[in-house]
């Protein structure tokens, strides 16, 4: 039976003995003597026969070495070392700089936020939301178009927010004005309170103003002048008080205009596209006067408010 020994060289090198051969994972044959790092190994054993001395000088970077002595009678000495070589030398400044400029560019570039998406977050951090209708409005998502309830065109801008009958209670935002290419504003049937925001008027794609049935207080803004797109105009159902701005009669495209149930003073106006417009439009408004007589009633002057 052969006998099996295991001696350790270092921390990192082994020597199996038997009784004769060995075997050297190297491309090199016959007696080594030498100074050069053995380097790289081949996956092929090699014979040793009739060695008498082996001396060794590797690299750090050399894990293991495997030595099987069979039949051997003459093998009398054997050293081995460790070299170390010193590492690669860095790479020159030179090529470094443009690393470097690119990664601090990427650090000093702003990241960009989307107006539309501040503009609705602002809205449902004033409101308060039982039904968590909101819920997927997240601001860390940059495209508002993946929320729930908003509409958006083929070029990712905000065109529609329906949030009828949502419960929803708070007020509305200035920031509502930043959603340029808003066209239907459906936020009727809820509990808003407070006023009108006068920068709706800027909303200039805005074909339906639905805000009826809420708590809305203050007067109309006469900014809704600007709404030239405008086809409804629905207010009914709120506490809005004050004259009705005689600057609505110029919205040509007006279709539908609701105020009733509020408290509305003055005198109708019926000039414009206001001409069309059954009182049917303006009724419940206590101290809301009759249509203004063209010529016989100034406007400012007319109604009690």
């Amino acid at each position: 039976m052969q006998q099996k020994q295991e001696v350790k060289i270092g921390t990192h090198s082994t020597i199996q003995q038997y009784n004769t051969t060995i075997l050297l994972s190297s491309p090199f044959m016959g007696s080594i003597n030498s100074s050069k790092p053995i380097l790289p190994f081949s996956h092929s054993p090699l014979l040793l026969h009739s060695l008498v001395s082996l001396s060794l000088s590797l690299s750090l970077s050399l894990s293991q070495i495997y030595l099987h002595f069979q039949k051997i009678q003459s093998f009398s000495s054997f050293s081995f070392t460790m070299q170390t070589f010193p590492p690669p030398p860095p790479p020159p400044l030179l090529l470094l700089l443009p690393l470097s400029l690119f990664l601090l560019s990427n650090l000093l570039v702003p990241v960009t936020s989307n107006s539309e998406g501040d503009a609705l977050y602002a809205l449902r951090r004033s409101v308060k939301d039982p039904n968590n209708v909101l819920q997927s409005w997240d601001p860390t998502l940059v495209d508002p178009c993946t929320w729930f309830h908003v509409t958006c065109d083929s070029a990712n801008h905000v065109t529609r927010l329906d949030l009828g009958n949502a419960k929803l209670s708070g007020n509305l935002v200035p920031e509502l004005g930043n959603l340029e290419h808003l066209q239907y504003l459906e936020l009727y049937m809820n509990e808003l309170v407070g006023p009108i925001p006068k920068e709706i008027g800027r909303l200039k794609s805005l074909i339906s103003l639905d805000l009826y049935h809420n708590n809305l207080t203050a007067s109309i803004p006469s900014s809704l002048k600007n709404l030239h797109n405008l086809n409804f105009l629905r207010l009914n159902g709120n506490k809005l008080s004050g004259r009705i701005p005689r600057q609505l009669t110029k919205l040509g495209n007006l279709k539908i205009i609701d105020v009733s149930d509020n408290d509305l003073c003055g005198t109708i106006p019926t000039s414009g596209s206001f001409s069309k417009f059954s009182e049917e439009s303006f009724k419940n408004n206590p101290r809301l006067e009759g249509p203004e007589l063209m010529g016989f009633v100034r406007y400012e002057n007319g109604g009690t408010c």
